[in-house]
C-alpha cells in the first residue's frame, strides 16, 4: 500500500504506472500468444473465430467491470482519507457483488453464444469454432472476476508492485499451457481456451494465499464477507455510468465486427492480428492514465486538487512522448509485427494497412485518456460516459460504415481516429469547466486526521 498524496507528482504517476504498464502487458500476453499460436498452428479461419468471440465476451463482463471501477475508486478515496474501516467494508461488498455477477455472465453467455454469431453474420465455417472457445472462456468466468477484482482493489490502495507479480505468474502459465494443450495433447482451440481459464485460475488462488498472509488490509477468508449497502449504491453511482459506457463500448466493437466480418476472413484475421499489436501499443497511455485515476481519488480524498492539477500535466507529458515513440516503431515494423500472427501475405497487408492508419494518431488517444482519467479518479464519470459514447455510435459507427463502402477495409480504419479527436475535445471541454470536482464521494466528515 502506498500514500499517493504525498512526494513529486511525476515521479508519483510514473513509479506506480511502470509496474502496472508491465503487469498489463503480461496481461495482453494471454491474447497474443493465443493468437499466434492459433494464426500459425491451426491457421487463419481458427485466428478469425478468436478474433469474432473476443467483443462477444467483452460486451457480457464489461458491465460488471465498469461498475466494479466504481468500488474501486471509492477505495482510493477513503484511503486517501485514511478510513480503513471503509476501505474494508467497500472490499467485501465489491467481491460478493463480484462473485454473483460471475454466476450470471457465465449463465447469459453459454446460453446465447452461437445465436449471437449467427445474428452477427459470422462466416458458417467460423461459427463452430468461435462458440468453443468463447463457452470455455465463460466457464472460466468466476476466477477471471476474481482475479481481476484483486488486482484492481490493490491498485486502489496504491500498490502496484504485487498485481505485477501475479500478472507476470498467470502469463508464464498461459505459455506453458498453451503450448501444452495445443501441441503436445492436440486440443485446437479449445486448448488455448482452457490455457487462458486455467492460468488466471491458478494466479487467483495464488494472489488470494499470499494477501492472507503478507496484507493487514486486504484478506479473503472462509467467513462471510459483509455486504455494506449505503457503500454499493455510492460505488453503484460512480460506477454506473463507467459499467454503461463499457457496455455501450463492447456493443460498438461488436457493431464494427459486424462491419468487418462482411469483408472475410482475410481481413477478420487481419483485424483480429493488427487489434492485439494496438492494444499492446496503448498500453502505456492507459496506464498512466489509470496511475493517475489511483493518484487522484487518493488526493481527491485528502482535498488536494493542487495536486491533481499537475498530475494530469505531467501524465499528459509522459503519455504523449511514449505515443509518439511507439507510433514510430508501428510505422517502422507493422509488418513484421502482423507476421508473427500468420504467414498468409494478403491477411500481413491488410493488418500493415490498419497499424499505419491507426498509429498515426495515438497521441489523440493518450491525451484523451490522460484526461478522463482525472473525472473517473474523482469519480465524475457520467459525462466522460456521454461523450465515449457520442465519438463511438454517433462518429465511429457511421463512419466506419460510410467509407467502408467507399474505400473497403481502410474505410473502418479510418473512422478510429476520427473518433478519437471528437472525444479528445469534448473531454478537454468538461475538464476545463471543473464540474468534475463535485463527484468526490469523500467530505470532510470521513477525513481522519494522523
Amino acid at each position: 500500500m502506498k500514500d499517493l498524496t504525498k512526494g513529486n507528482e511525476f515521479n508519483i504517476i510514473f513509479r506506480f504506472a511502470v509496474p502496472m504498464l508491465i503487469g498489463n502487458l503480461f496481461q495482453q500476453i494471454y491474447s497474443i500468444i493465443d493468437s499466434i499460436i492459433v494464426g500459425q498452428v491451426i491457421g487463419k479461419d481458427a485466428l478469425a473465430a478468436v478474433g469474432a468471440s473476443f467483443p462477444i465476451s467483452y460486451t457480457l463482463i464489461a458491465f460488471v467491470i465498469g461498475i466494479g471501477s466504481g468500488g474501486t475508486i471509492i477505495i482510493s478515496q477513503y484511503f486517501g482519507a485514511k478510513n480503513i474501516l471503509k476501505v474494508r467494508q467497500m472490499i467485501d461488498t465489491m467481491l460478493i457483488f463480484m462473485f454473483l455477477s460471475a454466476i450470471v455472465v457465465t449463465a447469459v453467455g453459454l446460453i446465447f453464444s452461437r445465436d449471437i454469431f449467427i445474428l452477427l453474420q459470422l462466416p458458417p465455417e467460423l461459427i463452430d469454432s468461435a462458440v468453443t472457445y468463447l463457452n470455455i472462456l465463460f466457464i472460466g468466468s468466476i476466477t477471471m472476476f476474481g482475479f481481476n477484482a484483486t488486482i484492481s482493489i490493490l491498485r486502489g490502495l496504491g500498490d502496484s508492485i504485487t498485481p505485477l507479480y501475479f500478472l507476470m505468474l498467470a502469463a508464464f502459465l498461459n505459455i506453458v499451457l498453451d503450448l501444452t494443450f495445443v501441441l503436445v495433447f492436440h486440443w485446437g482451440i479449445a486448448g488455448v481456451a482452457w490455457a487462458t481459464v486455467l492460468a488466471q485460475g491458478i494466479a487467483f488462488i495464488a494472489n488470494v494465499l499470499y494477501l492472507n498472509k503478507s496484507n493487514k488490509v486486504f484478506k479473503i477468508t472462509l467467513q462471510i464477507p459483509t455486504f455494506n449497502r449505503n457503500l454499493f449504491l455510492k460505488s453503484v453511482k460512480i460506477g454506473l455510468p463507467t459499467g454503461f459506457q463499457q457496455t455501450f463500448v463492447a456493443l460498438g466493437m461488436v457493431a464494427i465486427m459486424g462491419i468487418v466480418n462482411g469483408f472475410g476472413t482475410d481481413v477478420i484475421a487481419a483485424y483480429t492480428a493488427a487489434g492485439r499489436i494496438d492494444t499492446i501499443a496503448s498500453m502505456p497511455a492507459m496506464s498512466l492514465a489509470t496511475a493517475l485515476s489511483m493518484f487522484v481519488g487518493q488526493n481527491a480524498g485528502a482535498n488536494r486538487f493542487d495536486r491533481i492539477r499537475r498530475g494530469l500535466i505531467s501524465t499528459i507529458i509522459m503519455s504523449g512522448i511514449v505515443s509518439i515513440t511507439v507510433s514510430i516503431a508501428a510505422w517502422a515494423f507493422g509488418a513484421q509485427l502482423i507476421g508473427m500472427f500468420t504467414s498468409e501475405p494478403e491477411v500481413i497487408r491488410i493488418g500493415t494497412q490498419y497499424l499505419v492508419i491507426v498509429s498515426s494518431f495515438y497521441i489523440l488517444f493518450s491525451t484523451m485518456f490522460s484526461i478522463t482519467g482525472v473525472m473517473r479518479g474523482a469519480g465524475a464519470t457520467l459525462i466522460p460516459m456521454f461523450i465515449t459514447l457520442f465519438s463511438l455510435w454517433i462518429i465511429r459507427i457511421p463512419i466506419a460504415y460510410f467509407l467502408s463502402d467507399i474505400f473497403g477495409s481502410k474505410g473502418i480504419w479510418w473512422a478510429i481516429p476520427v473518433a478519437w479527436l471528437f472525444g479528445m475535445i469534448g473531454t478537454s471541454i468538461y475538464y476545463k469547466t471543473g464540474k468534475w470536482r463535485s463527484a468526490v464521494v469523500v467530505t470532510n466528515k470521513d477525513r481522519i486526521e494522523i
